[in-house]
């Protein structure tokens, strides 16, 4: 009689899913692509924390405004209160607000720099999220240092209504400052970068980049072809589609993106 040896169950976390082919690949390979599929090229979604350490300078990042958080002007309700779910996304995430702002270096460069975290509210622009985007805007403009965003946004902040798209008009005007003042701005754009954030401060930078794969626009497809009345062209809201048609200056990937920041820097200081 032979004896099988029972297989032992994998333990959990160990494989992810792939959202890009749907595979199911090796975690800790995955992370040290800088969580990047290695079967697809498919790039993660990455916390603003994760972004301070891939692309600043070690030990060089100085947050600020960390403490500031959104109120819930209009009292919103939907399920539970506007007011629970702030306080649910700071306790799951860390952060106060779907936006991290500081100042740091990029290959010995002085920089102020934000980062977009798409966990605290489907990184959704609301009053906080714009005051602390135009002060880091106005921060730049004081030290006449370049300013860097990273984008990753569903958009303004419905519970906040007309508040929310206030922040639109608001982060523009800072950043018409820097361009008044010729400082750069370096707008990326990663997946998905939509609505509001798309139609505002994430596509006024002097040179605009978006990670490979990366869904930008404003509306849905579907509500596009409703209101236009024309069928769509397959990727049409991707950053290839995007680069082709002129929106974009470039698409670079992950492990590139700290690298050509810092020539872009370094080529515009010049």
């Amino acid at each position: 009689m032979r004896f099988f040896r029972k297989k032992k169950p994998v333990p959990d976390g160990v494989f992810i899913k792939c959202d890009g082919c749907g595979k199911m690949v090796y975690r800790k390979n995955t992370e040290e692509r800088l969580w990047v599929c290695p079967e697809c090229n498919y790039h993660f979604r990455i916390s603003a924390a994760d972004r301070v350490r891939l692309h600043l300078d070690d030990d060089t990042f100085r947050e600020i405004d960390s403490g500031m958080t959104s109120n819930d002007p209009l009292r919103f309700v939907s399920g539970e209160s506007y007011a629970e779910k702030l306080t649910t996304d700071c306790e799951k995430t860390g952060l106060k607000e779907a936006v991290c702002c500081g100042e740091g270096r990029i290959g010995g460069e002085d920089v102020v720099f934000a980062a977009m975290d798409f966990r605290f509210r489907g990184g959704s622009m609301g009053c906080a999220v714009g005051e602390k985007l135009t002060r880091a805007a106005e921060l730049a403009a004081s030290k006449e240092t370049p300013l860097i965003t990273i984008s990753s946004s569903g958009g303004a902040r419905m519970q906040e209504g007309a508040l929310s798209l206030m922040q639109m008009a608001k982060t523009c005007a800072a950043l018409q400052k820097l361009h008044t003042l010729r400082i750069p701005y370096l707008s990326v754009m990663t997946h998905p970068t939509t609505g509001g954030v798309t139609a505002s401060w994430a596509s006024m930078g002097d040179i605009i980049m978006a990670e490979p794969g990366a869904m930008i626009g404003f509306a849905g497809r579907r509500v596009i072809e409703q209101t236009v009345k024309e069928e769509l062209p397959d990727g049409f809201q991707t950053a290839e589609f995007l680069l082709q048609h002129g929106f974009l200056d470039m698409i670079v990937e992950r492990k590139n993106l700290t690298s050509t920041l810092s020539s872009v820097l370094a080529y515009l200081r010049h």
